[in-house]
């Protein structure tokens, strides 16, 4: 019997599959993973300790595993227990509301998606749904319909998820030489998003992605996964599967960071791969700008030029529109260093500690 509550994935698989007919397919989800290389587990309760080596040692090894592997697990992050059960729970009675409903019903600010509108073939299709929200909406009493438990668990989890991320991202930004604040005027309430997600039980799993390869188009992302599994990072061009630790939560950087970094920390490609028996749930939290801030390097002579948000985000989607996939940020790397300093005309030659906030939000 077919669960209504899940999209017409197999449908649309199988539509693609006739659309490329003579293209084998077989082995681009199947790659072998190693799951000897471990993501690191970092303590954030050192962060509060009275002795300053371990305070240090502690932002030591989030700037080193930022480098590294670009992601890094968090134990002892002041999330409760109970707040992410909660969460979970909330989560499944949405997701397992039918298919029609969540599509047609604007829950959440309208904010339903699955699959991938834009796929041309089968390995550009993620065999997932989500709701992605503005923080700015999760408030509103309209949004939810008959989910009313839903809105306050909500808003718990997106400040406390706010919380984690602003301690992250001032720990990374104080190790390249500023002050703790210089993300705080440009990330808040009103320019950041949580993304929940399903990913059904896929009969066809082997030949298909839960979610395609990719980026983040932010500055930091935290992931909160269930037991399933499935989350896979590259490392050394080889797939690394995150084990699921239920008292940990993910972090990744985005590629906003990475840029902001000058490559210093990195935002490396990650995937989904379906599961053919259970279905998988996971929420995540995404620090973003506002759309008109720029962001340049910290440092020069800068990888990248100058770009806004928007501009990022305008470039991803006509990307995918006409590719099927995403480029992001190779299409802002400077090619050709321009005079004696190296800069780009109009770009501010800022020191390793300067960020012009007042005059307009450049980071």
């Amino acid at each position: 019997m077919l669960d209504s509550s899940v999209p017409p994935l197999l449908h649309c698989y199988g539509e693609l599959l006739i659309k490329e007919q003579d293209v084998p397919i077989h082995t681009r989800v199947q790659e072998e993973d190693d799951d000897d290389d471990q993501l690191p587990v970092i303590d954030l309760d050192h962060l509060n300790s009275c002795d300053e080596r371990m305070r240090a040692g502690c932002a030591a090894a989030i700037c080193r595993a930022s480098s590294e592997w670009g992601f890094f697990q968090v134990v002892n992050h002041g999330i409760s227990c109970e707040l992410l059960r909660n969460m979970k729970r909330e989560q499944v009675k949405l997701f397992e509301t039918p298919f029609e409903t969540k599509l047609t019903c604007g829950l959440l600010n309208n904010s339903y998606r699955w699959g991938n509108p834009a796929a041309t073939c089968s390995n550009h299709l993620s065999w997932s749904e989500a709701f992605h929200v503005p923080l700015t909406k999760i408030s509103q009493h309209s949004s939810y319909g008959p989910f009313t438990s839903l809105r306050e668990v909500m808003q718990d989890f997106a400040a406390s998820m706010s919380k984690l991320a602003m301690l992250l991202v001032r720990v990374l930004a104080e190790n390249l030489g500023h002050v703790q604040g210089v993300f705080d005027n440009i990330c808040d309430e009103s320019t950041c998003f949580l993304r929940l997600n399903r990913y059904p039980a896929c009969p066809v799993s082997p030949d298909i992605f839960g979610l395609v390869p990719h980026t983040d188009s932010d500055f930091l992302t935290i992931l909160y996964q269930d037991e399933v599994g499935g989350l896979q990072l590259k490392k050394d061009s080889r797939w690394v599967s995150v084990k699921p630790n239920q008292d940990a939560l993910i972090v990744n950087i985005g590629d906003l960071l990475q840029a902001w970094s000058n490559d210093m920390y990195k935002s490396v490609e990650h995937k989904v791969v379906a599961n053919g028996k259970m279905e998988r749930y996971s929420i995540a939290y995404f620090l973003c700008p506002c759309y008109e801030s720029v962001i340049g390097s910290c440092k020069e002579p800068s990888i990248y030029r100058e770009f806004t948000f928007g501009e990022y985000r305008r470039q991803v989607q006509e990307d995918v529109k006409r590719n099927g996939h995403k480029v992001g940020l190779p299409r802002f790397v400077i090619n050709e260093r321009r005079g004696g300093g190296g800069g780009v005309p109009g770009h501010e030659q800022e020191g390793s500690t300067s960020s012009s906030f007042d005059k307009r939000p450049i980071i």
